[in-house]
Order: C-alpha cells, then sequence, then structure tokens
C-alpha cells in the first residue's frame, strides 16, 4: 500500500510513519514543517514540503506517487489558539481540509484515515463517551474538526470514499526514534517532564475539588505507538466496504488523574517534582474519557503500551535523549531591554496547563 501521510512531520504523524514502514508500507511524507520536524521523518519516507491547501500540487504529488490511500494529522490543535484565532482554525482544518478531499477526488484516491478529537463531544453528559454521543464542541478546535468529518461524510456520499475517522483524547509517550517536540508545549506530560529536567520550577494543578478520588480532573491518554497502531489498522480496513464515514473512539477506557500523572513522573524520574495547587479553571470537565469498545471490536485494536508509568517513562526516555528536542528549529528571537535574545521557556519558570 502506498500512503501519502499529510502532516507526517509532526508528533503523532512521525511516530505513525514509523509504524506504517514496519508494516511494510510505502510512505511519502507531506508537510508544511510550521510545526512539525524534518528529523523527525524516518526513511525510507520521503518528506515533500508544502500547504495542504494546494489542491493542484497534492493531486499532482498522488498522481505521480501512486497513493492508494491518505493519513491526514495535519490540523491546527490548540484549543486555547483556537479561541483567539478562530479563522485560522477554519482555514486550515476546514478550508484546506476540504482542499485535500478535492485533490483526493481529482487523483482517483478515496481511502482516508483523518486523526480526529474527542473535543468534537464538548463536556459529555456520560463517561466514557461513545461515538453515538451527542457532538456539541465548545471551542473552534473541536468544531473545526467536526466539519472536516462532516465534509468526509458527504465525500463519502457522493464520491465513493471510504473513510475512517480517529477520536481521542491526549496522546502521550515516545518511540525510540521519535517524541513530543511543541513550541508551545501545553500537554500534561512533557510540561510536568520540564520540571522533572530543570526547565521548570513547579507544576501547577488547577483544582483539587473536584468529584474525583483524588480531587483533581481525570483524563483520557493514550500511547503514541498505539495510535500509530490503530492509524495502521483503519486505513487497512479502508480497503474494503462500502463508502461511508465510520467513527471509532480511542482511548485507554479508566483515565488518569492529573495527581496521578504526577506521581508516575516523580516514581519513573526519581526527581521531586514540586507542585502548586491552583483555583479550578473555568470549563474545565471532572473528567474526560472515551469508550474504544468499537474500534476493539471492528478494529481489532487495544492498547498495548498505554499503561501511565510506560508512558511517561518513553517520554522521559526520549527528553532525555533529545533535551532540546530535534534542534531544527530556527531560533524565534524576542529581544529583551538589554538587546538580549530570550529563547524558548526560561529555566525558573513554572510549567503550567497540568490539569489538561
Amino acid at each position: 500500500m502506498r500512503i501519502l501521510v499529510i502532516g507526517g512531520a509532526g508528533y503523532v504523524g512521525s511516530t505513525s510513519v514509523e509504524g506504517l514502514l514496519d508494516a511494510g508500507k510505502h510512505v511519502t511524507v507531506y508537510d508544511n514543517l510550521s510545526t512539525g520536524h524534518a528529523a523527525a521523518v524516518v526513511e525510507p519516507a520521503q518528506l515533500v514540503v508544502g500547504e495542504m491547501a494546494d489542491k493542484r500540487r497534492l493531486e499532482l504529488l498522488m498522481r505521480e506517487r501512486r497513493i492508494d490511500a491518505v493519513l491526514h494529522c495535519a490540523a491546527k490543535s490548540l484549543v486555547e489558539e483556537s479561541m483567539a484565532d478562530p479563522g485560522a482554525y477554519y482555514r486550515n482544518n476546514v478550508a484546506a481540509g476540504v482542499a485535500l478531499l478535492e485533490a483526493m477526488k481529482a487523483a482517483g484516491v478515496t481511502r482516508l484515515v483523518f486523526s480526529s478529537t474527542a473535543a468534537v463531544y464538548g463536556e459529555p453528559r456520560r463517561v466514557p463517551i461513545a461515538e453515538a454521543d451527542r457532538t456539541e464542541p465548545i471551542n473552534p478546535y473541536g468544531a473545526t474538526k467536526l466539519a472536516f468529518e462532516g465534509a468526509m461524510r458527504w465525500f463519502a456520499a457522493s464520491h465513493g470514499f471510504r473513510a475512517i475517522s480517529l477520536r481521542y483524547f491526549n496522546v502521550a509517550g515516545a518511540t525510540q526514534r521519535n517524541g513530543e517536540d511543541h513550541d508551545p508545549e501545553t500537554h500534561l506530560i512533557p510540561l510536568v517532564l520540564r520540571v522533572a529536567s530543570g526547565d521548570a520550577t513547579h507544576v501547577q494543578i488547577y483544582g483539587q475539588d473536584y468529584p474525583t478520588p483524588d480531587g483533581t480532573c481525570i483524563r483520557d491518554f493514550v500511547h503514541v505507538r498505539d495510535l500509530a497502531l490503530a492509524h495502521l489498522l483503519a486505513l487497512e480496513a479502508t480497503g474494503e466496504g462500502e463508502p461511508s464515514l465510520e467513527v471509532y473512539n480511542l482511548g485507554s477506557a479508566a483515565g488518569f488523574s492529573v495527581r496521578e500523572v504526577v506521581e508516575a513522573a516523580r516514581k519513573v524520574t526519581g526527581r521531586p517534582i514540586p507542585a502548586r495547587p491552583l483555583k479550578r479553571r473555568v470549563g474545565d470537565p471532572p473528567v474526560l474519557v472515551a469508550s474504544s469498545r468499537r474500534a476493539r471490536r471492528e478494529l481489532g485494536w487495544s492498547p498495548r503500551h498505554s499503561s501511565l508509568e510506560q508512558m511517561v517513562a518513553d517520554a522521559w526516555i526520549w527528553r532525555q535523549a533529545h533535551p532540546a528536542g530535534y534542534e531544527d528549529r530556527p531560533p524565534i528571537e524576542a529581544p529583551g531591554s538589554d538587546g538580549t535574545e530570550a529563547l524558548g521557556q526560561k529555566r525558573g519558570a513554572a510549567a503550567s496547563a497540568a490539569s489538561a
């Protein structure tokens, strides 16, 4: 199978490329490198730098490489950023996404797997969340992912697409080759590990009085290697059946609390990791966990690496091996009052957003 991975230089995309290559697939990566890293693209996969909105270029690339299926991992995915600039999210996640669909149609490629999000459900009425539950996103990030799913559904109905959307909450862990290197970083586990490595003084925990066993929020996590396996299984599943859009949730089925994550990081790293409690943030539900029962039953997927300690340990091993990340991002200058540059997060700063 010849697969085009849109966003294959990012955290989820690059790890999925590893899994596809291990399964004997031929992979081309298409990425604009706005958040991804060229160094994350594993050989023999080939990197083509370009914009998802460039419909003509994508069509020609799919024809030239004789692509059989597309894995789309290129959506913008920061909640706070989406609230501040919803237009950017609609341009990238919806308009550019539709350009991808039109390029696929023109090139005769009708198999698609979309790396979506459980944020499409908004604040759930019950947990664990099932695929048939109400979708009512509470931010542009979730809304634009859901809008693109709607476009996929109509392309399936009108143009014979066989498409699958995978919805999940938090991805964690690393492979030996690839890990998490975001700027800015908003994910809980890498923020906690910044404290363990001495790049921040403490982790901030928002809310200690939720109706959960230890009073902190519970969130669903899936190891990035398990997510890569789900992408492989979903791509293979698009090879047969009637045109349709199928939706599958992925998750641990239980979730872990913020305090449990911090304690696991202390155990794995052997570092103290000071934590500072703060008031709840508005809009943080007590528990967000997705049911993956359908994916287990129909795709044959099961999380093999998603124990909390393994996710933290793998992320820690990767961080120790790559203390400066991939080191392929050009420095962003932030001149200080004395004319010096302030690059990245200063030592001594707090690692915040720890309830996400």
